[in-house]
């Protein structure tokens, strides 16, 4: 074990004088939704804690904002829902205090070869539980639905698992793979098919195919499970309202503790959520973690949440070996492989045309289109105002009616994405809305998401998941975050819930 530098004596990295360091019950590095969550647990648990962001904002890709033009309609800029499966992240709202909404029911289309076309209803990621469905036909074609519908004849050892695409291509064939598959989870990823782990992205396929013995058998099953009713769900006034009351809730704790604060040499403690601390140092200290800032201050706790995977990176000799070993065995850590660079246009549209929600709640582009024309770039469009009600009543509340706002997205894991233009963004909206948006936009806003997505990929998450099991042998010690469970904030919530509960 490294021994710590004497009180008042300079740090060999910075030289600045070490401060005596601040204790706490627990210390959770990163404030994206991960941490905020794992922070709200501990303090329910009469914690008291610290958290310690290294940017100037929490929330990770959680935030809110609104148009210059239009300025107290505040919507999601980030993340604008969460999958239905479980009830973690609806839980949490209500004891937030806020309100759960469902989508308008309208359908999500896809866009492959040229062309727009309403997505089956009956799938999984895409994938079809009726080959031959008149909603799948109209998508692949009579070619496509002959291949597909040999997955019912098959035996089930000719299959593929390496990936979600070599899995779907294996059983039902290229057009599904490309034209119903590609556009969903590709858009909802950011990442190649052939890239994409089936258990990561896919929960329960894998074990339902074994069952089945056929891919669209297993998708029906998997569906036929599934509780009615829409996959997703929002929160009325933006899921950024997730962020500000998780926030405002551990703040209120921290004034709690502020009333009557314990003290110890350094004076009283007082509890909160801190941005712009980088964390550079991680050590043991007797029986407790020491976290050291890049601005020289320490934190001491008996309790080390990290959901940051750079820091993560720092863990690796305090980590103890499965087999048992003593500490400072040198556990592989797993190093965070770039996710997508990731660009949202929102756009502010004066376009009646758009009243009847002409694509449903918005479109899912395949990768790679050779349509003629120009070439796509956006991977992703949504129609907000006819996928969210609250939204469609906040904007023409201020703004009158024939007003909407949709929101593009651009950038695919492995490829640095250049930033859409505002002319760029309408010409994609038109094309794939058939509706000529070029000179209706009112206004815009722009904001990247930089490697904010997990990239799902078999090797990463199979070097995360030894990595995770071997912390949770270690005492006091705790991995979140969404490197850890996956995309989505359902995995993310209760993930972070489940990871702090042992400490």
């Amino acid at each position: 074990m490294t021994p710590l530098p004497p009180l008042g004596a300079p740090d060999a990295t910075s030289g600045r004088p070490v401060r005596p360091p601040e204790h706490v019950d627990a210390v959770v590095v990163g404030g994206g939704i991960g941490g905020l969550v794992a922070a709200r647990t501990l303090v329910h648990r009469g914690l008291q804690v610290v958290v310690l962001e290294a940017s100037d904002r929490v929330g990770g890709p959680v935030r809110g904002g609104a148009f210059g033009s239009l300025p107290r309609v505040r919507l999601d800029l980030g993340a604008e829902s969460f999958a239905a499966r479980g009830t973690a992240v609806s839980d949490l709202a209500g004891e937030l205090g806020l309100d759960v909404v469902s989508p308008a029911p309208l359908p999500a289309w896809g866009y492959a070869a040229g062309r727009s076309f309403p997505l089956p209803k009956a799938g999984v990621l895409g994938i079809p539980s009726v080959p031959w469905a008149p909603d799948v036909r109209r998508a692949i074609g009579w070619p496509g639905v002959v291949r597909a519908a040999l997955d019912r004849v098959l035996p089930r050892f000719v299959v593929d698992t390496t990936d979600l695409g070599t899995f779907v291509r294996s059983r039902l064939g290229r057009r599904v793979a490309e034209r119903l598959v590609a556009p969903v989870a590709t858009g909802v990823h950011s990442a190649p098919l052939d890239r994409l782990d089936v258990a990561a992205v896919a929960p329960g396929l894998l074990d339902a195919f074994a069952r089945e013995g056929s891919l669209s058998l297993a998708v029906g099953a998997l569906r036929a499970a599934a509780p009615a009713g829409s996959a997703v769900r929002g929160v009325d006034g933006g899921i950024h309202a997730l962020v500000e009351a998780l926030t405002g809730e551990i703040a209120a704790s921290a004034e709690e503790f502020a009333d009557s604060p314990r003290t110890d040499a350094t004076g009283p403690i007082h509890a909160a959520v801190r941005v712009g601390q980088q964390v550079v140092g991680v050590e043991r200290a007797g029986a407790d973690w020491q976290v050291t800032t890049a601005a020289g201050d320490t934190v001491r706790a008996p309790r080390l949440v990290v959901t940051a995977p750079q820091v993560a990176t720092l863990l690796g000799p305090w980590v103890q070996p499965l087999d048992g070993g003593s500490e400072g065995g040198g556990v592989a850590v797993p190093t965070p492989e770039a996710g997508a660079d990731i660009w949202l246009a929102t756009l502010l549209l004066d376009a009646p045309e758009l009243d009847d929600a002409p694509r449903g709640s918005g479109l899912l582009v395949a990768p790679d289109d050779e349509a003629a024309g120009p070439a796509i770039r956006a991977k992703a469009l949504t129609h907000a105002t006819a996928k969210w009600p609250w939204l469609a009543d906040r904007v023409r509340a201020a703004l009158g009616p024939g007003v909407h706002v949709v929101r593009l997205s651009y950038g695919r894991i492995g490829t640095p994405t250049a930033p859409p233009t505002v002319d760029e963004a309408a010409r994609d909206a038109s094309a794939l809305l058939g509706v000529d948006l070029t000179d209706r936009v009112r206004d815009h806003l722009l904001q990247r998401w930089d490697g904010s997505l997990p990239p799902p990929t078999p090797a990463y998450r199979t070097d995360v998941a030894a990595f995770a099991a071997a912390v949770g042998h270690t005492p006091g010690l705790s991995v979140t975050g969404g490197w850890v469970a996956g995309t989505g904030l359902a995995a993310i919530v209760a993930h972070a819930q489940a990871a702090v509960a042992a400490l």
